[in-house]
């Protein structure tokens, strides 16, 4: 089952980590799942043997194991009832998350560190993680303390996108606002080309909007909440939800509505002939300015 498939975070030692750590400890004790600790680094391509012989262990490694460690405590000292493990790898980070991510209810990291596992998110590593991670990853950003529980806000934010309908990123935004008592904001993004004008109205094959002729702006908007409402056709009764349509660049439009949220949730595209996810615009706009923690969600194509 779901729940038993551990919540896998990235660590490092740094702030960013640790706040990961921090995260991902309230995630894991919300949803009554097992907690693991990852490093990986490829410590044993630079050091020589000689030196692993005089240490016993490669020096890296040894700082390593501290930081899990540590790191470790720190989950058990917040919440104590949560089941940590933890694993030391010489391996890429890349190759290491993405394979945990195979058995994983969720992928987490911080957005910048001291080494390549969560460095600025803009790095490789990152975004090859956020690009093909097989299971929902979670990257812990904003200002405030970041817990699951209880909200700060109240607020789980959902980004509707081009195809919303059976939408895994609305799903999993339902399920964790109702983990967390939190209500739904629901976000839908839309634009009225420069060229559609009054001058230049919709063409006549557009049916069902006859009021709308002459009226782009208006049609444009009135499609966004219909894609909404069908995005949502499934919402679950115990969840408060709120439905917001808003014209301008979706990135920006998902980046605001953030400033206010405990989670943004958006989902990416699985496509057959392509390897994993295919991060976009909106996407890397969110992972980069996002005021609170981004969890991308994979979506079937």
């Amino acid at each position: 089952m779901a729940m038993d498939l551990p919540i896998v975070v990235g660590v490092d030692g740094s702030e960013a980590g640790l706040r990961a750590v921090d995260w991902a400890a309230d995630e894991a004790a919300l949803r009554g799942a097992p907690l693991r600790l990852v490093y990986a680094s490829l410590w044993e391509r630079y050091e020589g043997a000689q030196l692993a012989e005089d240490l016993e262990k490669p020096s890296e490694r040894v700082r390593a194991e501290d930081i899990v460690e540590s790191a470790a405590r720190r989950a058990r000292l917040r919440r104590s009832e949560v089941k940590i493990t933890t694993d030391v790898l010489p391996e890429e980070p890349e190759y290491t998350l993405l394979r945990e991510s195979r058995s994983a209810s969720l992928l987490v990291t911080g957005t910048r560190g001291r080494s390549a596992l969560t460095e600025a998110l803009l790095g490789s590593v990152s975004l090859t993680v956020a690009a093909h991670a097989h299971c929902p990853m979670i990257v812990v950003r904003g200002s405030h303390d970041n817990q699951a529980l209880p909200a700060t806000h109240g607020r789980v934010v959902v980004g509707v996108g081009e195809k919303p309908t059976s939408s895994a990123a609305v799903r999993f935004a339902f399920e964790e606002a109702r983990r967390r008592g939190a209500r739904v904001d629901a976000v839908r993004a839309w634009r009225c080309p420069a060229h559609e004008t009054i001058d230049h109205p919709p063409p006549d094959s557009v049916r069902g909007y006859p009021q709308l002729t002459g009226e782009p702006a208006r049609l444009h908007e009135q499609r966004a909440a219909e894609a909404l409402e069908s995005a949502l056709q499934d919402a679950p009764a115990d969840v408060v939800l709120h439905r917001r349509t808003a014209e301008g660049h979706a990135r920006n439009v998902l980046v605001d509505a953030s400033r206010d949220a405990d989670l943004l949730v958006v989902g990416a595209k699985r496509r057959q002939r392509h390897f994993g996810l295919q991060l976009g615009r909106v996407t890397h706009g969110v992972l980069h300015h996002s005021a609170c923690p981004v969890v991308i969600v994979p979506e079937p194509e």
